[in-house]
């Protein structure tokens, strides 16, 4: 149902937001500038942000041109640097990557509106689908983006723990145990540190919303760069895997439903295509490397969203259920912790190297 641009709910600068349309506007020059001739249409299923879908009419009358507003969700910045963000969707524009940015207000953006379409959590299980975006992901890893070339990951788990235990009431710090978690992601990092293992440039917010595709081309686009940052590839298949239990178009967006992880031979098969989009056909071996180390990378995955959901919780007010999201993905590190890293227990807290025993992961 179309609104009002001054029902855009989010924004605190509606103003800005006007003059930020006019000015596109302005190098258009074929649209109407009455700004209350657009056509806005909320979209769903965005956790951090609201999106919007604007329609506007052209001076001829005969068709619209669209763009996407992008009003930037509350508290955001305790995740991510903003004009970091920014840079990496400009430098991802001049390759070729996702939308342009056509313009700038105090809390949001105008992006270029794609045309194609997001994909659903079904589309994530359609094996064409799943092998075009295996393809595009492995692309996407390999784009040359300024920076060090570092893992972020574990000072951004540090960061956000941090966060989390300065908004947290003691009930919430108690029930996630935010007094042993750094101990954990001190295990999990020095468990995961591996020689050789390749970093790439990820996205590391792959769920099915961030994935789009146009239905003539059969090309896929990735975007939101929110969080992007170089880290293991290995990290971003895996959450990419995990946001497969995830349906955030349903009448419980927050719950998830890890009957729904994809099974060994279908992570084989992704991860096969992921390394053979280049041309050379990996070994049996490598694949199998990249499978294990993608399904460790899950529990990393689970301990970093949970942060971001129980922060989330405190500063969000999007309707959307963040802290029992949080309880859910800590849940899943609890149960799946000993099984992936073939420990003697499942406790939540460190383990030391004698409490291993030797097993195969799947």
């Amino acid at each position: 149902m179309a609104i009002k641009i001054n029902k855009v709910i989010g924004s605190s600068a509606p103003e800005e937001l006007k003059k930020a349309l006019q000015k596109v506007a302005i190098r258009w020059g074929d649209v109407v500038e009455d700004m209350e001739s657009l056509q806005v249409f909320p979209l769903k299923g965005a956790m951090t942000n609201e999106v919007y879908q604007i329609n506007w009419p052209t001076k001829n009358g005969d068709h619209h041109k669209k763009v996407l507003v992008r009003i930037y969700g509350k508290g955001v910045e305790l995740f991510f640097n903003r004009d970091d963000e920014i840079r990496t969707f400009e430098c991802m524009s001049r390759h070729g990557q996702g939308p342009r940015l056509l313009g700038r207000f105090s809390d949001g953006r105008v992006e270029e509106f794609i045309h194609a379409r997001t994909l659903s959590a079904a589309d994530l299980r359609d094996p064409e689908i799943s092998a075009l975006i295996a393809t595009k992901l492995r692309e996407f890893h390999n784009l040359d983006m300024p920076g060090r070339k570092e893992i972020l990951l574990w000072s951004r788990m540090r960061t956000w723990l941090s966060e989390a235990k300065s908004l947290c009431s003691p009930k919430d710090a108690e029930e996630f145990k935010l007094d042993i978690l750094e101990d954990e992601i001190n295990f999990l990092e020095k468990e995961l540190t591996l020689d050789g293992q390749e970093i790439g440039f990820c996205h590391n917010d792959l769920q099915y919303g961030n994935i789009m595709m146009d239905e003539e081309t059969r090309a896929i686009t990735i975007i939101d760069y929110e969080y992007a940052s170089f880290n293991p590839v290995a990290y971003d298949l895996a959450n990419h895997f995990c946001e497969m239990a995830a349906d955030y178009h349903s009448e419980t967006p927050h719950i998830l439903d890890y009957s729904k992880y994809p099974a060994l031979e279908e992570r084989k098969r992704f991860v096969c295509i992921y390394l053979s989009s280049e041309g050379n056909k990996p070994s049996e071996e490598e694949v199998e490397q990249l499978v294990n180390d993608a399904e460790k990378y899950t529990l990393v995955n689970h301990v970093l969203w949970g942060l971001w959901g129980l922060i989330s919780g405190y500063v969000n007010e999007i309707d959307f259920d963040y802290t029992e999201y949080a309880r859910q993905r800590f849940q899943q590190y609890r149960l799946s912790k000993s099984r992936i890293l073939c420990l003697g227990d499942n406790n939540f807290s460190m383990t030391t190297e004698t409490d291993k025993s030797t097993c195969i992961l799947d």
